[in-house]
């Protein structure tokens, strides 16, 4: 019978986390692609400012070109990338060091740390710093993205501290 030890299990789980984020980012990207022109809308239509509702002496803020909406939304999925690609190929180093000794299994994480890192970046500058506070996407009458942009960067943010702070001896 095989017995997994606690440090075993721990590697397994950060693994794991590392690896449904990877997933989150696949699913994003087949959504963000195979979906661009909702999505490119909805980004759009937020930095516009055309779906805001109150808060009109803020409405100076808005940006309505078409050019600049595109790239923006180009900016976000380029992060998102390279946060799924990272993760990814984090998820593989840390499968084949599972059992190797404590440093090279700690050596291993270089590439989920940085997909992690880009993930919060990405969605706490472009959503919530950009997207909400400039362009007001909390107020938008239309889909908020603002829960879900806060629900991952919770989610990046706990793994990326139990990824590096939890022994896994």
């Amino acid at each position: 019978m095989n017995k997994n030890t606690t440090t075993d299990i721990i590697r397994r789980s950060k693994l794991t986390f590392v690896m449904l984020a990877a997933l989150f980012g696949i699913t994003t990207l087949i959504n963000n692609f195979t979906d661009y022109t909702a999505y490119a809308e909805y980004i759009g239509k937020i930095i516009s400012m055309s779906t805001t509702e109150g808060n009109e002496s803020r409405h100076y803020r808005a940006i309505d070109s078409s050019l600049f909406h595109h790239r923006f939304y180009w900016a976000l999925i380029t992060l998102e990338t390279i946060f799924t690609l990272s993760c990814l190929i984090g998820t593989y180093q840390l499968f084949r060091k599972l059992n190797a000794p404590r440093d090279e299994f700690h050596e291993a994480k270089k590439f989920a740390i940085i997909g992690l890192s880009t993930a919060i970046f990405a969605y706490q500058t472009l959503y919530v710093t950009i997207l909400n506070e400039w362009f007001d996407l909390e107020y938008s009458a239309q889909r908020n993205a603002f829960d879900w942009a806060r629900n991952n960067i919770q989610y990046m943010f706990l793994g990326l501290i139990y990824l590096v702070a939890v022994k896994d001896s």
